[in-house]
């Protein structure tokens, strides 16, 4: 099932490389034509984030010719606990040059192109075709599907991973014969039903152990060696330090890859809605809102330690039904959690009580804290 690129017929340029990547010339199956069908590669990274940093730092250390860096977002401090391609000093700085930048440093006989834009239906084809293999190191489900479809619709390989507070799982979609994203996953669950890691949390240490599988799976495409996890979803548990693998096969229903596609274009599914409600508070507006409302804090305990919300009702969502008598179908409130995602199923539940002047804080009080840096909160 593995797969070489396109490219072929670069040679190394001279003693420095040959010493530089030694220890992979001694190994059978990778050897001189190996190393050089590694040069040869061009491998696409969308995401430089908990998993990118240790896919981009592996991929460039280890000669993949050239790499693509795609990220459209920018340093942020809380970014640093995981994502190890960064320093202090690059806090504020786009994250695709400054990982560019450290890559270069890493190894200057790859070529590196920072692409400081997001993934979109616009573009994800035309990239796609630029590059061997494609890695998805983004934490967002439309994106993962737009991804996917774009792979499987210009045949190239799709290495895709996920990480979640202690979990991951990695698998190879996309491949000549094997099953795509969609046949394991056919459709994204709905927005705010799955928390993402600014929600939930993941351990530093997860990026680094999945996005290293990752890796490893571009090298087994790009040499053509072993058995790539196509048709197979590696689970990998940190907590108990184990893995195991789950079957799949391809769906002859599948809407992009299957025997009757009705999937002919890559275009983002419509998971997240921008548009702005009528019960939406938007960060800027939140003081002016709670000057004749309440806010309902609906973070869990656990999250609070990130900082106290003054004058604020604490109800955890997992207690919210449980204590809906604490609170007056005749007061205004506003809920608030984290990021956003929270609140939404706290207001539609408070609705389905008859609670009818409810509305909840847009993006969160991490979008409010965005604005108002003064607040302390993260």
């Amino acid at each position: 099932m593995a797969q070489r690129p396109a490219s072929e017929g670069v040679k190394l340029a001279g003693s420095r490389e040959l010493r530089r990547y030694s220890r992979h010339l001694l190994i059978p199956e990778v050897g001189l034509a190996g190393q050089e069908r590694m040069a040869a590669a061009r491998v696409l990274v969308v995401g430089a984030g908990g998993l990118g940093s240790p896919v981009l730092q592996y991929l460039a250390a280890a000669g993949i010719g050239r790499i693509g860096v795609m990220d459209d977002d920018t340093v942020d401090e809380t970014n640093l606990q995981r994502q190890t391609i960064f320093s202090t000093a690059d806090i504020g700085r786009q994250k695709a040059q400054a990982a560019a930048d450290r890559l270069q440093a890493l190894n200057p006989f790859v070529a590196i192109d920072p692409i400081a834009a997001r993934f979109d239906e616009r573009n994800a084809r035309e990239l796609v075709r630029l590059y061997d293999v494609v890695v998805d190191c983004t934490d967002r489900f439309p994106i993962r599907y737009l991804v996917n479809d774009a792979c499987v619709l210009e045949g190239k390989p799709d290495v895709y991973a996920s990480i979640f507070r202690f979990d991951g799982q990695v698998s190879v979609f996309g491949a000549p014969g094997g099953p795509c994203y969609r046949c394991l996953y056919p459709q994204a669950p709905p927005a705010g039903s799955v928390p993402t890691c600014a929600e939930g949390g993941v351990l530093g240490v997860l990026g680094g152990l999945v996005g290293a599988w990752q890796a490893n799976e571009v090298f087994k495409l790009v040499l053509g060696i072993g058995e790539p996890l196509v048709g197979r979803l590696l689970l990998v548990d940190s907590l108990a330090g184990g893995t195991h693998t789950v079957r799949f096969e391809r769906d002859a229903d599948c809407a992009l890859c299957g025997t009757s596609p009705t999937i002919r274009e890559a275009s983002e599914e419509t998971q997240d809605d921008d548009t702005v409600r009528d019960d939406d508070v938007l960060p800027g507006d939140l003081d002016r809102a709670l000057e004749s409302a309440i806010l309902i804090d609906v973070r869990e305990p656990h999250e609070v330690v990130l900082g106290i919300v003054p004058g604020a009702l604490h109800i955890p969502a997992s207690q919210l039904e449980a204590r809906l008598h604490e609170l007056d179908t005749a007061r205004s409130y506003v809920v608030a959690c984290r990021i956003g995602q929270k609140s939404q199923w706290a207001l539609a539940r408070l609705h389905d009580a008859g609670f009818t002047r409810v509305r909840h804080l847009r993006g969160g009080l991490l979008a409010y804290a965005a604005q108002f840096p003064e607040f302390g909160f993260f």
